[in-house]
């Protein structure tokens, strides 16, 4: 390593070392609150059985050392990315397999390796190239960044896939609850049904909507709540019109068979839809790459003939 880049490397660590000390020192102040808030201990509203668990990882002490730490950089996240508000009603819709703080965990790790990949890029390509510190030191930033902005973006697709699952199994969910109901079943035996004879991401909606009847909220409440926690319109739609039927004595067995009709209507309109954006995407290669070689093949013969002719 010449002299030069061992002075940019021994220059960068020290910057930067600087500028996390100075943003430690005006990025949080100890409030009263935070001073005796460890003495003071909190009574529990709920039963102790129903109370979520706290620790993320299996190192309880390291993570309260490290809590101070990782809220204020999840607000810095905050500030940069993605809102609090927007992410939680992600992970509603994923499934709600996480909470918001391990989210932010998880984020803050795949930024930390973004940086680890672009302190190792930078240092390889200054001492290797002797790249300009300038553009490797955006580059670092950019690889910070996206590190959490790719876990953001992972959440979304998530998202996006459970919700396409959800829309294709409606048919046969709502189907299979129309015979049960139509074979003399309750609502809540026809849910049993479904629960223990189908399996995916509309089951799990309807096993949590089980879930809130069995614990005592009523019947069509429970719909309505199926219908917030997704952002698909047809199961939104089915979810409603069960719960608009329970309320006002409907025939269930009726509602569920136009609701059956109505998830395959729309599964036939969204299969054509689909359809047609791959039919416009399947004319590129063709006009763009089968056709130039057809031409091709067609006039070499000629243009060949040509050649020898004169």
């Amino acid at each position: 390593m010449t002299p030069t880049a061992t002075g940019a490397v021994i220059g960068l660590m020290g910057g930067v070392g600087l500028c996390l000390v100075l943003w430690r020192l005006a990025a949080r102040k100890i409030t009263l609150t935070d001073r005796i808030g460890p003495y003071l201990r909190a009574r529990p509203r709920t039963s102790r059985l129903l109370a979520e668990k706290r620790g993320h990882t299996p190192f309880p002490t390291l993570e309260r050392l490290l809590t101070p730490w990782l809220n204020d950089l999840g607000g810095l996240l905050e500030r940069l990315g993605s809102t609090s508000a927007s992410i939680r009603r992600r992970l509603q819709l994923e499934g709600g397999r996480m909470s918001h703080d391990q989210f932010r965990m998880e984020q803050l790790l795949w930024s930390a390796v973004g940086l680890a990949v672009g302190l190792f890029g930078g240092l390889t390509l200054g001492v290797v190239r002797g790249a300009p510190l300038l553009p490797l030191l955006l580059g670092v930033v950019v690889c910070t960044v996206g590190g959490g902005a790719a876990r953001d973006q992972m959440l979304t697709r998530a998202v996006r896939r459970r919700q396409e699952r959800m829309r294709a199994q409606l048919p046969d969910v709502v189907e299979l609850l129309a015979l049960a109901v139509g074979a003399g079943e309750g609502p809540v035996g026809a849910l049993e049904r479904i629960v223990r004879s189908t399996r995916g991401a509309l089951t799990d909606e309807v096993r949590h909507t089980l879930a809130d009847a069995r614990s005592g909220i009523p019947l069509a409440l429970a719909f309505e709540r199926m219908a917030a926690r997704t952002d698909a319109p047809a199961v939104a739609r089915f979810a409603e019109g069960v719960a608009v039927a329970l309320e006002r004595g409907t025939p269930l067995g009726d509602v569920l068979r136009a609701q059956a009709q109505d998830a395959r209507e729309s599964s036939r309109r969204e299969l054509m839809e689909t359809g047609g954006k791959k039919e416009m995407a399947m004319m590129v290669p063709v006009v763009f790459l089968v056709l130039p070689i057809t031409v091709i093949f067609a006039i070499f013969p000629g243009l060949a003939v040509l050649r020898v002719g004169l």
